[in-house]
């Protein structure tokens, strides 16, 4: 619960669970009385066990004294025997075996003058579980609000012993006063010293005590089941996204309430043995005893071989100690005599063609990996689309693959993954992040492309087909290589994830069908509106795009290779028919959350209906369609060319037609600028031949202004003034010679 706490935005806590019950089964087949005598008491003693939270503060032993001071009227009933032995025991269970806490303990026992051996301190992480076992009474000492019910209070319920806790409002929540335990006011410890009194009773746990305990137990084998069954439901319905074709969830206030009262124990007696944890218990509790006293043994007998040696290993490492401190501090004169020595900087000019230098050559400084350098020679790389580091283990790390980061944050380290929205900046909005799903990877690889692939084929693979071991295997890959390089097929799509196989068509329904099951049913009215919007039509064609059933199958899952032209020729298509279909949703999915393509809230709305996307593309543009077997690489053409005479719409997918509309919209944009919100221009490239004359333009105006700055740089230094010579002076000689040589040559 600290983490809820503590950071509220990252942390979903989950109070509550099943272990601390099933757990106390265990330990109360236990022999008490063995687990007494262990501990040094006996079967007569009354153990009165102190505990408290679980974090370690300043004011804990301020607490620990003032229980320990209410319950020291208690002694009164416990008078010492003959040999000074009192059967009250009281244990401190807190802290760590690495703490100091026992000194502090004695030292709070002596100043509130117990007498010797009755109390105890005992590390949480030493014996917990022991100590509660031959516990009668259990006292929560610490008087600090809790963010959930103490662990350490839950178990001992469990092991049904009676708690006696302060009035914290998280305690107070779960336990009734008298009824399944005994509350106190943490402002007055005499109600405290009064409920121990009656607790214990004449030197022994009383019946109400007793029947208290035997409560508190039915109370914590059930505590926070509701909380912890609601906060799964929750968790569940934020994190999972079921596809439309399954029917939504109830939501958590419909949970049965028999199902929020209690655990469902009969499910655990089905999977638990407490006989066998038991055992499972008492070997490891033998095996640590064992080790302890194996390390003791061993200590002892290396301090005594070793005891006559400490004068030799201690001049060893002083001698060590002293050669370290030298040499580091010759080690920092150096540096400061280093950076006092004289340097040549040299001039100005060499500074700055240094500078210059550098800038040039900035770009060659990038270190290549295996993998990039292996990438520039193949045929052919295929990239793998994610978001976030959940998925990072299904991806591979072979030269034939890169992955294309759908966010900035999730990236993985110290690769060559394409950054997504660097490429594209509309992915960093995350509304349309989720909608495009994969095809945003589509359209931020295709912007630019000759900037990050260079290879003459692409492809794509979901990390979903490798989560489901349905990827490419190396004689796959190697035999979609050998048909690329060898152009079996020519221009044609390689798909190795068939619908037929899809774990969502278990009917093997026709194109149309699977579509509409996993789209609301409204997959194709979906597609005809927005053929219909992207081509500009004024009247709806009911029988749109046929896709004949004749016995082959289709691509899902976004896993296929494409030449790279033609992948451009797809995105040019794409981009538009998502705009189209972008233009028919927005107001209702981005308003409400809906669309009809779902039968709930679903953010991703038509992604599901772009995974198809290819099918439809590559069958009327009259591309083969080859299915590549993922584990043996069989290859299989699908929807040959002599089935699909009389069913394409070459027409409509034709090159030309798509780039004449594709210009169309980028004259629109770069001239026009509308204002109106349109998807559009932030899913590429905004190119068309007015584009290419105004940059040509821009070109001859940059190179016509340099000209004439260079003319006018000329003309500066040809118009300068040279101010003539006066005249011309020469050096007298020496003084001692005969001055009648020396002559003034003077010219005006």
């Amino acid at each position: 619960m600290a983490y809820s706490v503590f950071d509220a935005g990252n942390f979903f806590v989950i109070p509550g669970s099943p272990a601390e019950a099933c757990k106390a089964d265990s330990i109360m087949v236990l022999d008490k009385n063995h687990l007494l005598a262990k501990m040094g008491y006996g079967s007569e003693d009354v153990v009165i066990t102190i505990v408290g939270s679980q974090f370690l503060y300043r004011g804990l032993w301020l607490e620990h004294s003032i229980v320990l001071r209410a319950v020291l009227p208690l002694l009164e009933d416990f008078p010492l025997d003959n040999n000074s032995y009192s059967h009250l025991k009281i244990i401190v269970l807190s802290g760590d075996s690495t703490s100091n806490y026992s000194s502090v303990v004695e030292a709070i026992a002596y100043n509130l003058k117990y007498p010797s051996g009755i109390v105890k301190h005992v590390a949480v992480d030493m014996a917990a579980d022991s100590v509660l076992s031959i516990s009668d009474v259990v006292i929560y000492g610490s008087f600090l609000e809790e963010q959930s019910f103490p662990d350490i209070l839950i178990k001992a319920m469990c092991l049904g012993k009676p708690i006696v806790a302060p009035d914290l409002s998280m305690i107070r929540k779960y336990v009734d006063d008298r009824v399944n335990g005994y509350l106190f006011p943490k402002e007055n410890i005499r109600v405290l010293s009064q409920i121990i009194l009656q607790v214990i009773s004449k030197g022994k746990l009383s019946p109400l005590a007793r029947n208290i305990a035997s409560i508190g137990r039915g109370t914590a084998k059930s505590m926070m089941v509701s909380e912890t069954i609601e906060g799964y439901a929750s968790l569940l319905e934020n994190v999972l996204m079921l596809p439309s074709e399954v029917a939504p969830p109830r939501a958590v206030a419909e949970i049965p309430p028999k199902l929020k009262e209690q655990w469902q124990w009969h499910l655990f007696e089905a999977v638990s043995n407490l006989t066998y944890l038991d055992r499972n218990l008492r070997s490891h509790t033998f095996l640590d005893d064992f080790e302890e006293q194996y390390n003791r043994t061993q200590q002892q007998t290396f301090n005594a071989i070793t005891a006559t040696n400490y004068s030799f290993l201690y001049s060893i490492w002083a001698e060590e100690k002293y050669s370290q401190m030298v040499n580091s501090k010759k080690r920092r004169e150096e540096e400061m005599l280093k950076d006092r020595s004289d340097q040549s900087h040299g001039t100005w000019e060499e500074v700055y063609r240094n500078a210059k230098r550098i800038d040039r050559s900035k770009n060659d400084l990038h270190e290549r990996d295996e993998r990039e350098l292996e990438r520039i020679g193949q045929p052919l790389c295929i990239y793998e689309p994610y978001f976030g580091e959940g998925t990072w283990p299904f991806l591979h790390l072979k030269s034939l693959y890169r992955g294309i980061g759908l966010s900035t944050k999730g990236r993985r380290p110290r690769t060559d993954d394409v950054d997504a929205p660097s490429r594209l900046p509309l992915l960093n909005n995350p509304y349309y992040r989720d909608l495009l799903g994969e095809y945003g990877a589509f359209f931020a690889i295709a912007n630019r492309i000759d900037r990050v692939h260079k290879n003459a084929w692409i492809g794509f693979q979901s990390w979903r087909i490798t989560a489901r071991k349905a990827s490419l295997s190396g004689i796959a890959e190697n035999a979609l290589l050998d048909a690329i390089q060898t152009r079996r097929h020519g221009d044609a799509l390689y798909f190795w994830v068939r619908m037929d196989d899809d774990p969502r068509n278990d009917l093997r329904q026709d194109f149309w069908s699977f579509c509409d099951g996993i789209n609301a049913g409204n997959c194709k009215f979906a597609f005809s509106e927005a053929f219909t919007r992207m081509y500009g039509l004024k009247y709806n064609i009911e029988s749109l795009l046929p896709m004949p059933v004749d016995g082959d199958t289709w691509s899902v899952m976004h896993s296929w290779a494409l030449p790279t032209k033609s992948f451009l020729e797809f995105v040019m298509f794409s981009r538009m028919f998502v705009d189209a279909l972008d233009a028919e949703m927005y107001d209702e999915h981005h308003s409400s959350g809906r669309c009809y393509l779902s039968l709930s809230k679903d953010k991703h709305c038509y992604s599901r209906l772009l995974e198809l996307l290819v099918n439809v593309w590559a069958y009327h543009s009259a591309r083969r369609m080859v299915y590549v077997h993922p584990e043996t690489g069989v290859m299989q053409e699908q929807h040959r060319f002599k089935s699909r005479r009389g069913h394409m719409w070459i027409k409509w997918f034709s090159y030309s037609t798509l780039k004449s509309m594709d210009e169309d919209l980028a004259e629109e944009s770069d001239l026009e600028h509308p204002r109106r919100r349109w998807l559009w221009p932030s899913t590429g490239e905004v190119f068309w031949q007015g584009v290419y004359e105004k940059e040509r333009n821009l070109r001859h105006k940059q190179k016509e202004k340099r000209k004439q700055k260079s003319k006018e740089k000329i003309e500066r230094i040809r118009k300068r003034t040279h101010q003539k010579a006066i005249g011309k002076y020469v050096k007298p000689p020496p003084e001692g010679t005969d001055n009648s040589n020396a002559t003034m040559v003077t010219r005006i």
